[in-house]
């Protein structure tokens, strides 16, 4: 567990940079809640949302966020949506089913970023708009499973944004990381020691 005061500080360090994001997958759950947890950080000078299309935002907060629509079936054409950024974060979805995960780390290992982590969550449990009865059973199943059961087989979006983030803004030597669903949960968790 990371001392209280470390990770503020980490925090603060890294808005001093003045970094470039783009946010990949932005209308899903998770990219929503990414981008308004950056923007109430303020931990970018620059960010820029790449899409299929526009987000209409009528929230003030918003009005400075660039935005890029890409055809991902040619994603070759729009190189250089991507250029220029410090950090990029994909948060398209993928089942197991739909993409084999070592396909996708493969994927992204050739492209040879300075530094990447995977983050491999459970279920993930959120507040959406529209309604899934699937996905309402399962929130009720696991809401009704003893807490331990639950945190393995489970995580909560702002709890995988909030390691997203604690993991970005922290120093580390490692090229690669994954984290799985426990230390998603240890990591999304850090904050909360350093609240006064």
């Amino acid at each position: 567990i990371m001392e209280t005061g470390t990770l503020q500080k980490f925090l603060e360090d890294f808005r001093m940079q003045n970094k470039a994001v783009f946010i990949l997958g932005a209308t899903g759950e998770t990219g929503q809640v990414l981008l308004r947890e950056i923007l109430k950080r303020n931990l970018f000078s620059k960010i820029t949302l790449i899409g299929r299309r526009k987000i209409e935002f009528e929230e003030e907060a918003y009005k400075n966020v660039h935005q890029e629509v890409v055809d991902f079936e040619k994603l070759d054409e729009y190189a250089s949506s991507f250029q220029d950024y410090d950090v990029g974060f994909c948060c398209l979805g993928t089942t197991r089913s739909k993409a084999g995960a070592g396909e996708v780390e493969a994927k992204i290992e050739e492209l040879n970023f300075d530094r990447y982590t995977i983050f491999r969550p459970a279920v993930l449990l959120c507040d959406r708009k529209e309604f899934r009865p699937a996905e309402w059973l399962t929130r009720k199943f696991l809401g009704s499973l003893p807490t331990s059961w639950a945190k393995d087989h489970s995580v909560p979006v702002i709890t995988v944004v909030r390691a997203m983030i604690n993991n970005l803004v922290t120093p580390s030597d490692k090229k690669m990381e994954l984290l799985d669903n426990q230390a998603i949960h240890n990591l999304g968790k850090a904050e909360d020691s350093t609240q006064p």
